[in-house]
């Protein structure tokens, strides 16, 4: 193939553009702010969990305590009819029957009452569990929040930069002959993102290999509008007063 120095010189010009292209993107990708946003999703996750665990518990024991309220209610609207019928029986053995039935519901009762204080008490520590776990997702999300909005900033401005870039790049490469621009896209899709190379003081700026022996005299012959390539690399070498020929 044939192109003037010129010309393959442009080359070196698109791979700066185009290595810094590639370098905004892999900045876009990684982003300083990723990895820490991760590890909090991970957490709010965990704390999900956890928070869902103590809101059944939470549950479980207001429902107990609802049934234990229920049960007292019953005890106490079964010794309210007790107490009406002993004040309206004469009967002796209705009224001992009765007062040893409201004995009995007295400790029932006193029971239940017992058992409502123990259930509070895991109603109220449940509650703390929960409204606990809340002030730590509200931490997680204030977070998040912060992270998001360096991050969103951070990426704005590289998106500004690779716009910037990639249209710089437009001018540069309409500047280089179509069959040329072919060859490097070529080249760089086979060369991990480099099509192109300078050859200074004969060493390839690709692979950093120095032509010695048969491969450094043949490119030494080449005309000056021949497009060569390392032996090494294969990417296009790109000769200047640099390349020590």
């Amino acid at each position: 193939m044939k192109a003037s120095p010129a010309e393959q010189q442009e080359l070196l010009r698109l791979q700066s553009i185009d290595t810094r292209v590639a370098q905004l993107a892999h900045r876009l990708g990684s982003l300083p702010q990723t990895a820490p946003l991760a590890e909090l999703a991970q957490r709010d996750s965990a704390v999900r969990g956890t928070r869902a665990e103590a809101i059944g518990a939470l549950e479980d024991a207001k429902a107990e305590l609802a049934r234990l309220e229920s049960d007292v209610a019953l005890v106490e609207a079964r010794m309210a009819r007790d107490s009406e019928r002993l004040q309206h029986t004469s009967s002796v053995k209705d009224v001992t029957a009765l007062e040893a039935e409201l004995a009995s519901l007295a400790k029932r009762r006193s029971d239940l009452e017992d058992q409502e204080l123990v259930v509070m008490e895991r109603v109220e520590e449940a509650e703390v569990a929960v409204s606990s776990i809340d002030l730590q997702r509200a931490a997680i999300v204030t977070e998040v929040t912060a992270l998001e909005a360096e991050r969103d900033e951070a990426a704005g401005t590289l998106a500004v930069e690779r716009e910037q870039t990639e249209r710089d790049r437009e001018v540069v490469a309409a500047g280089v002959p179509a069959e040329l621009l072919a060859f490097y896209e070529q080249r760089r899709a086979r060369g991990a993102g480099v099509g192109a190379a300078l050859l200074r003081q004969r060493t390839c700026g690709g692979c950093t290999i120095t032509l010695t022996g048969s491969d450094l005299e043949q490119v030494r012959r080449a005309a000056p509008d021949e497009v060569v390539q390392c032996p090494e690399c294969d990417r296009i070498l790109v000769r200047t007063d640099e390349s020590g020929l």
